[in-house]
């Protein structure tokens, strides 16, 4: 099957101060460790328009002490993309900060594992500890778009787009996927959750909201083999993804970069 080339985009929509015992397993409790950011991704090419993960809204950053700077789903007209022309939306996993504002693109089918889809809605919710970094109301969009006719689950790698290819990893919980993109430079990797910034895969340390420790360390491990090279690895959450990469117009500096 042809691969087309797409362009590949990170969107910031917000922050959060954090301390070194939350970004690692084995942190600090005592050592600052700096911001973690937000971002949804927008895939595109002349055949192909894909949004990875929908983010959070304003209300959900108040009750959570989240910094919300723009709706992500608000901000793609930034580049050259409205919400209605969005059609498909993988999901990286069902976490609030990964998969709210589903509401606002009625028109849009999702792509999600169907082990995450059973883990959000199964037994173990009812541990709040498991619970706590999902929304019940974004797991209750989720369910009418199953109803609706537009949820796509998976099991396991699936290529969905010439050249856009799902991983299941697991680890950070039970069914989050990795995109796998070919671009201009090669095997691009949108990481989502599977590596929160470059120093969790870079240093084998795990992230600590974790479902299973083995699956995230194997993780670190696939998301090296399937990218064309370490700089085209993306990490979810690591500011410096702002830093290492170029804004594609003087008006998204600060907001989008783009990554090929």
């Amino acid at each position: 099957m042809r691969k087309n080339v797409h362009e590949v985009f990170a969107i910031r929509y917000a922050t959060v101060k954090r301390k070194s015992s939350e970004n690692f397993l084995d942190g600090d409790p005592h050592e600052s460790a700096g911001n973690m950011d937000y971002f949804v991704w927008l895939i595109r090419s002349r055949d192909n328009l894909v949004l990875v993960d929908t983010g959070f809204n304003e209300e959900a950053a108040a009750q959570r002490g989240r910094t919300f700077l723009r709706c992500p789903i608000d901000s793609l007209p930034l580049l050259n993309t409205s919400r209605a022309d969005i059609k498909d939306v993988i999901l990286t996993h069902l976490h609030y900060d990964h998969a709210g504002n589903c509401d606002l693109l009625p028109g849009a089918r999702f792509f999600v594992q169907a082990d995450e889809m059973q883990y959000a809605t199964g037994p173990h919710m009812r541990h709040s500890v498991l619970r706590k970094a999902y929304h019940v109301g974004d797991i209750q969009d989720m369910v009418s778009a199953v109803y609706d006719g537009r949820v796509v689950m998976l099991n396991g790698s699936k290529e969905i787009r010439p050249g856009i290819i799902v991983h299941r990893v697991g680890g950070h919980t039970a069914g989050l996927q990795i995109v796998q993109v070919w671009t201009d430079k090669g095997w691009l990797v949108l990481a989502s959750d599977a590596t929160h910034f470059y120093a969790n895969f870079q240093e084998s340390r795990p992230f600590p909201i974790v479902l299973h420790v083995g699956e995230m360390l194997d993780a670190f491990e696939a998301i090296t083999e399937l990218a064309s090279s370490p700089e085209l690895i993306i990490p979810g959450h690591d500011p410096m993804v702002m830093d290492k990469f170029d804004a594609p117009s003087k008006v998204t500096e600060g907001v989008v970069v783009r990554l090929a």
